[in-house]
Formats: structure tokens, sequence, C-alpha cells
């Protein structure tokens, strides 16, 4: 049964005096450019419907429509243009999870290309002793039984392409299925003839070698696609599920986070995420903001400060009264920006796709004129099918359906090596089109973890500091905590330790008087000191009697930032710092980079930066990890997220990467680049083989059988071409990469 209906929290104003309202459906079926014309014309042409918003990548439809307009007559429409669909549940139920059907879409493909594979090598075996010369009885039973193998895997693997051809014709449309379908089933059918009136000649061997090799590149080209519909669903999970609500009389009661109100008062302990907007009423804590701000330091929350659902109290009871819960949190808002901002990624049309516009109308009409010139030259129809059918096989797609996925698939395995995951071979094409480049500051350009600077701490000192820092769970005592046990300190003997909210960690050692706290002597945006080349945060105070010693904490910058920025720069590209982190924070970093900076920006903020310079004919890469990175790196032309980054970070990038490195940024936009360049190649050569063989095809000189052992030698020729790209070329500044190094 279809799951309800979602409706956008934004009631708007309608298009006839009714509500209007949001359903989002799934949609599997969903390939291509065509497919998102297609699906968004047949809605909007529906009575009631304002607006229909295709995201190809998530196979979802966003539809908006007045209230007179049912979920289920959006399905019915769906169907009757040839796609089945599902009304998506509610989004903290799981939009983003793949459906059944998509995995299913896969594990069928997969099934076909190996029941193809079994049949090619068995036709192929029997087809052996027609070629040594069997004649008479012996070569008819050898056709019979290729036909017994072959007729039945053409009905169970072929079915990929007959109904993607049966759902393009019944539009009215063709596509690189029709002329594949075409070719194969008169290919079947004429062997089937030959077989059956004892002919010389049955071409079952080749038609099978065909499918195999089609299905090939088919699967290599569903398995590049990537999957970003679990982005929102990670993203919403940050959400605390439930919430411990005061009642009247106090008593606190545990309430699931879909029964909150505004106006209630939330308990929240440490260690707790919040699970509804509001405001601090009473209690002070550090609250975690890393997944919406970007900023590595917690933050310090006390009555009258916000706070927003999905972010973790490190410290400290609290009470929260809600102002906003469900789709009127900050992190819902966040969720819509992102997937709104996917739609113009995805209607980006793949190569593969624009030479598939010009290429299947080409073909059907080359056949036809083969056929039609040899009736009227007076060959009979058998002999003028035959040449007909060799004009389908031998200009059959393989190796243009091959020339990207296979390309695409060499070049993200050589970068998976090297440390960078490739999650959607359209990615590539778009790194290779960049022509600027916006990088996150935490997290991002600096590794987004807090290192304590205890250089300046004698023996005694680092020992008392070690012994306040254990007693206490505050992150930036964590963090000291580690830094000193990692050189080998040992802690004091500190007597009469408390710790108080706000203030510090106090005792006595020796009769003495110690504290480690906030500094006294400015505020907390205030300047603040740290290591050398590292990205400035927050510093303690240690106190020792009357002796005082400064202890910074820095964000340290990746190893290989400016050799990343060099390689980004030799390639034309001009790199810019674009984060959430304060102005003061990105001035910083960006002076020692020599960079450009937008500091303080919000998730809604960095969209327009991104939809600004897309409108300004610019093609942006945006590097980010943070949650409040997720709109930009779904709105950008290209993404690329590192392996630290938050879930719904990783799910909206095109690419992840590992490890410390900042590097394989530039390598990937180097070798998608260099992937294009194949790619172009691989076009270049399925065209001049085509240019030499239909010639050859068109006077005859050519049997289905010959076509299809040129087609598939074009096939093998434009793989060969394409493991050029598993050997990954040396750049300036290139680092020893995970993986070995760059040959």
């Amino acid at each position: 049964m279809n799951a309800p209906a979602v409706f956008s929290p934004h009631a708007m104003a309608d298009l006839s005096g009714t509500a209007v309202r949001d359903t989002r459906l799934t949609v599997p079926g969903m390939r291509c450019a065509g497919c998102i014309a297609t699906i968004e014309r047949g809605l909007i042409a529906l009575d009631g419907v304002g607006e229909a918003r295709v995201n190809l990548s998530a196979r979802r439809v966003a539809v908006r429509h007045d209230e007179r307009v049912d979920p289920e007559q959006l399905v019915t429409a769906l169907r009757d243009l040839g796609f089945e669909a599902q009304v998506t549940g509610a989004a903290r139920t799981g939009a983003g999870e793949p459906s059944g059907a998509e995995d299913g879409q896969m594990r069928g493909l997969l099934r076909a290309l190996a029941v193809a594979g079994f049949g090619m090598m068995n036709v192929m075996l029997l087809s052996i002793s027609v070629w040594s010369g069997a004649e008479g009885v012996t070569r008819d039973i050898f056709h019979w039984l290729s036909a017994m193998i072959a007729l039945p895997v053409l009905a169970y693997s072929g079915r990929v392409f007959f109904a993607s051809a049966a759902r393009a014709l019944r539009r009215g449309k063709t596509n690189m299925d029709v002329p594949i379908s075409i070719g194969i089933a008169l290919a079947a059918a004429l062997s089937l003839y030959e077989t059956a009136t004892g002919g010389a000649h049955a071409y079952f061997d080749g038609v099978v070698m065909l499918l195999f090799f089609l299905l090939a590149g088919r699967a290599l080209d569903e398995g590049m696609r990537g999957r970003t519909r679990a982005g929102i669903g990670a993203l919403l999970s940050r959400m605390g599920r439930d919430a411990g609500v005061i009642r009247p009389d106090g008593s606190v009661r545990r309430m699931p986070a879909g029964d909150l109100k505004p106006g209630m008062v939330m308990l929240v302990a440490a260690g707790e995420a919040l699970a509804a907007d509001g405001v601090v009423e009473s209690g002070t804590a550090m609250l975690d903001n890393a997944m919406l701000t970007g900023e590595s330091a917690p933050e310090h929350a006390a009555p009258g400060t916000p706070a927003h659902a999905g972010a973790i109290n490190m410290h400290g009871p609290i009470q929260v009264r809600i102002t906003g819960t469900g789709d009127d949190t900050a992190i819902a808002e966040i969720a819509r920006l992102m997937d709104e901002a996917g739609q113009s990624r995805s209607r980006y049309v793949r190569i593969s796709e624009r030479a598939a516009r010009i290429y299947a109308p080409a073909v059907h009409t080359l056949a036809a004129l083969a056929f039609a010139g040899w009736m009227i030259a007076g060959a009979g129809w058998h002999q003028s099918l035959t040449i007909a059918i060799a004009v389908l096989i031998i200009t059959c797609p393989c190796a243009i359906g091959l020339a990207v996925p296979a390309a695409q698939v060499v070049a993200t395995g050589a970068l998976i090596r090297r440390g960078l995951l490739i999650k959607d071979g359209s990615a590539l094409e778009r790194l290779a089109e960049i022509d600027m480049v916006f990088l996150d500051k935490t997290g991002t350009l600096t590794l987004g973890e807090l290192r304590a600077d205890i250089a300046g701490l004698d023996t005694r000192a680092a020992s008392i500091a070690l012994a306040l820092a254990q007693a206490s769970r505050h992150p930036l005592s964590i963090g000291l905590s580690r830094a000193l046990t990692d050189v080998g300190v040992v802690p004091a003997m500190v007597d009469a330790i408390v710790e108080r909210e706000g203030e510090g960690v106090t005792g006595w050692h020796d009769g003495v008087f110690v504290a480690l706290a906030r500094p006294a002597d400015g505020p907390r945006d205030g300047p603040r000191d740290g290591p050398p080349g590292g990205n400035e945060g927050p510093r303690v105070q240690l106190r020792i009697g009357d002796e005082t010693h400064a202890i910074g904490f820095a964000d340290r910058l990746r190893g290989d930032v400016e050799a990343t920025l060099d390689a980004l720069r030799a390639m034309n590209l001009v790199p810019r710092i674009l984060s959430g982190d304060s102005r003061a924070a990105v001035d910083r970093v960006a002076q020692m980079l020599h960079l450009s900076g937008e500091g303080g920006a919000t998730p809604a903020k960095k969209l327009a930066i991104l939809n600004h310079a897309k409108a300004q004919g610019h093609r942006p890469l945006m590097v980010g990890d943070g949650l409040n990175d997720g709109p930009a790196l779904a709105a950008a032309h290209a993404a690329i997220a590192p392996g630290t980054a938050s879930d719904a970070s990783q799910q909206a990038a095109d690419a992840v990467f590992t490890g410390t490195r900042l590097f394989p940024v530039a390598l990937a936009v180097a070798t998608a680049r260099r992937t294009m360049r194949i790619v172009r190649q691989n076009f270049a050569l399925a065209i001049c083989y085509n240019v030499a063989a239909v010639p050859l095809a068109l006077m005859g000189q050519v049997t289905p059988l010959v076509a299809a052992i040129a087609m598939s030698s074009s096939s093998l020729l434009v793989v060969a071409n394409a493991l050029r790209l598993a050997r990954v070329p040396a750049m300036p500044g290139m680092p020893s990469m995970p993986g070995g190094a760059a040959a």
C-alpha cells in the first residue's frame, strides 16, 4: 500500500483559490534526461498541478498541486506515461531510503547479464562447429541447438531493452533502446527463419554476443549512478527522537519528537541530542553545533540562548522552551534546501544521453534506407532484410554505450586507490567542467579537531593541568588531557577538585590554589591565541597560585593545503573560502593562504552565493563537510566532501575523500578532465568505426555475424583505450597518495 503523501509545511496561495500542497513520489524507472522532460510535462498537463520537479539522482518527483488533486491521481498519471511510482512517506520515516524496486532493478540487470554471458559462451561453442565446415543435417542440428539456447536468453535478458523501447514508442518517442530492440528482434527472427528453412547462415551467436556487450555497458552505467536518496534521511536522523518534557507538576515525561509542541519545556541531559528548536530557559551547558554551524568548538549556552534540534548537549542539564518542531526546525529547513537544490544538478544531461538524441533516429533512418534501396534495386526481401539487419547491428550503440561508463569505471577505480570515492559517473563529467572552487574552512581546509598547544607548560604546570583536565568531561578538557597524555605527562596530586559549570575546574596542590578555567581578561569572541600555522580557536587559563599559563587550542590546517591550492590554481581555478565560521576566523585563514573568503555564511546564504555564481554562467565546485554545507553541496555543479563529514553532507556530495590530505580534491578535477578527454577519444573511435563499417554494410558486404564481431571489436577497442586511465600521472606538487604514489 502506498504511504501517505508528504505535504509541504508552507501553505501557499494557490493556482485557483485553494490551498497548495506538495507531494513527493519515488519513480525507480527514471534513467535519463528524456525521462525528466516526459514526467514533468506529463504531470504539469494535469488540471490542478502547478509545478513538477524531478530529482534524477534520488529518483524522486516533487509535485506542487492544489488540494483537489489526490496523490493517487499522480501515480496513475505516471503509470500512463510508462513509469511505476509510489508516494513517499514522511521524511522522518525514511524518504531518503532506497526502495526495494530500485535495489531490485540493479539485481535484475546483473541477472540478465549473467544469463546472457552463459548463453553467449554456449552458443559460440556450438557455432565453432558450423564455422569449421559442418554442413547438411549436422549444421541444421547445431543451428536448432543454438536457437534453443539463444531464444530464451533473448527473451529473458533482452527485456531490459524491450521494455524501455516499448515505453518510448508508446509515448511517441525514440531512444537508443529502440534500434537495439529492433536489431535483436529482426536478427533473431531471420535466424529462426534460416534455421527452419535449412539455410546456411544463422546469427544467434552474433545476436547473443551483441546482447551481452550491451548489458555489460548498461550494468557499468547503472553501477556508476550514485544514490543520494539517503541524504535527507541521514540528515533528519540527527535530531533527537524523543525528549523529556517537564509537566506542570514538575515531573518529567518522555515524549516522541512528533508529539512535541511549541511552548513545552524540554529537560535536556548531558550527552542528549535536542529533538526540537527552542530557547534555553535555565541552566548552562556547552552545545555541540558543529553539524549546523561547522564550528568545531562547542558553544556556551545560557538562559536566552537559542538551541537547535540536532545539537548535542555536551555538559550540564538545561531546560529549553520549544519554539519549533518537525518541519519548522532549522535542521528540517536545511533538509528542504538540500532537496530543492539537488533539482538543478539532476537536470544535468550526460554526454551519452546527448549522443542518444541524435544517434537513435539516425540509425533507424539508415537501416530503413538500406532496406528500401535494395528492394528498389531488385534484391528480394530476404537479402534486403539481411542487409538492413547488418546495418542495425554494425551501427548498434555498444561502443558508444561503453565509451562513457568504461572510462568512468576505470577512472573511479584509480581514484579509489588514492583515497577518493566517486559516487556517480556523471560527477566526473561535471568535475571536468568546473571553473571556480568554494571551500569550507573547519573540517575541510582544517582537520576539524581542536588541539592544545602545550609547548609553554613546564613539567610541574603540565602535571597539574592534566590532573584538572582529567576531572572534567568538557571538550576542551578532554582535548588537553589527550595532548598531555600523548607526551607522557603524569598527573600531579591535586586535592578537593571541584567543577563548576561555566567557571572551570579548581583544586589544591601542595597548599596552592589551582584552576583550569576560561581567561578572565577578555570576551569569548576576542583575540585568541593558537599554535603557529593553525586556525586559532578558544583558549583556557591554568592558574597556579599567582602564576598563570595561557593554553591555546587550534584546528590545524591540513598538511597539504598549500600544495592543493597551488594545483587548483595551475588548472586555472580560483579557490575561495565559503564558511559558516566567524568572519574573523575565516579572515585569518584566508590571509594565511592568500585566499578571498566569506565568513558567517548561513546555509541559505551559501546556497544563494552558489546560485548567484551559476546564474552568472559559472560552474562552481563546493568542498565542505558540515551539515550547514549540505544545501551548497547539493546546489553546486559538482561537490566533494571529506570522509569525516556528516552523513548528509557525504550523501549530497559527488565524491568523498579519506585521510588527512586535501590533495584528492585537485586530483579529482585533473582526473575528471583527463577522463573526458578519453571519453571524447572513445566517441571518435566509435564514429570512425561506423564511418568505415557502415558503407560496407550498406553495400551488402557484411553479414549480421560479421557485423556482430566487428561491433564487439570496436567495443573492446574502446575499453582498451579507457584502461589508460588506470595510471594516474603525477601532478605538480602532488604528494605521495594513499594506495601508492602516482606513476
